[in-house]
């Protein structure tokens, strides 16, 4: 599971021994968690906006105010990174729309079941991801 999803919990799909890949099933099984996974990121950027502003005070001590700040730094980019990850739940939603969810954008192939438990948002195969992977690494 991803680190930022500890909070979503499923029961692991098990699919029927003549199922086919990305049935009705499937499909409500990973949107049932994209949306849950959407909605706790949403609330978390909620409690965020809430404690910034509750928290907001203007301290007379500079030490003081640069910890302050360095704090809502660092809950920024937090949330900077979830709102790319909401984006990212909501493109593999619209996938789901088109019925392009569960199969690699590259090679077309089925990501499988287990992966996208694992990375709901996973829009490539394991082979595909190593092989970008490998490119990413060799052009460092």
């Amino acid at each position: 599971m991803d680190p930022n999803q500890d909070d979503v919990s499923f029961t692991p799909y098990q699919p029927g021994s003549d199922e086919e890949y990305m049935s009705k099933d499937m499909v409500k099984h990973f949107r049932g968690i994209l949306e849950k996974w959407r909605s706790q990121l949403m609330e978390e950027v909620d409690r965020t906006v809430h404690h910034m502003q509750d928290e907001a005070a203007n301290f007379p001590d500079p030490n003081d105010r640069a910890t302050q700040e360095e704090e809502f730094t660092l809950e920024l980019r937090t949330r900077d990174r979830e709102r790319k990850l909401i984006k990212k739940i909501e493109e593999s939603l619209i996938d789901m729309d088109k019925g392009d969810y569960g199969y690699c954008e590259s090679c077309g192939v089925d990501i499988g079941i287990r992966r996208l438990e694992a990375r709901p948002t996973a829009t490539l195969c394991i082979d595909c991801k190593t092989l970008d992977e490998i490119r990413e690494k060799n052009r460092a």
